[in-house]
């Protein structure tokens, strides 16, 4: 079995929502040669590979238990995030999904909050609303969701989500391919 470090070193790197240059920075190291170690272009001292674990809070156990195997379920704290999306929680669902064929995202919006607007792009988007009425503003058209209801549609037009009502709305979006 190849243990594929360099791939399993950016997968947590963009899960973690960092630059190259930011992880970089933080485990005390060039961003050229983080570039060359997620190409597998270079081989990596085990001192460099500790002070990236440790810019990503990954244990060393933790990050050679995982190799070779794809997890199905994740807890909670497996979670990450994700700031300034300008509402209340932006949450991805599967740690690394960004790098998967879907990605699992759950949104939670104060009253009054909005999702930036997305443009068009490749791809699709699902959703299950599990609490509160969110307005998906679908090109011209606007669609109030109730709960246990849920959207599809191709992102080949703009879209934006609202909260438009009196109370916090909570759904689940499954964007493919992810758009982070």
């Amino acid at each position: 079995m190849r243990l594929e470090i360099g791939e399993k070193i950016k997968a947590l790197r963009l899960a973690s929502e960092l630059t190259q240059s930011e992880l970089a920075t933080r485990a005390r190291l060039t961003k050229g040669f983080i570039s060359q170690v997620e190409r597998d272009q270079t081989s990596i001292s085990l001192d460099s590979l500790l002070d990236i674990l440790e810019a990503l809070g990954v244990t060393i156990t933790e990050f050679f238990g995982n190799i070779g195997y794809s997890p199905a379920v994740f807890s909670p704290k497996e979670r990450v995030s994700v700031a300034d999306k300008g509402v209340e929680k932006f949450e991805i669902l599967i740690p690394g999904s960004t790098n998967n064929l879907m990605d699992p995202i759950m949104i939670r919006m104060a009253p009054g909050e909005e999702l930036p607007t997305e443009g068009p792009h490749a791809g699709e988007e699902f959703g299950y609303v599990l609490s509160g009425v969110p307005t998906l503003i679908l090109g011209r058209k606007v669609y109030k969701l109730s709960p246990r209801h849920c959207f599809y549609f191709e992102a080949d037009q703009s879209h934006q989500f609202v909260n438009r009502g009196k109370a916090i709305t909570s759904f689940l979006w499954i964007t493919s391919p992810p758009q982070m």
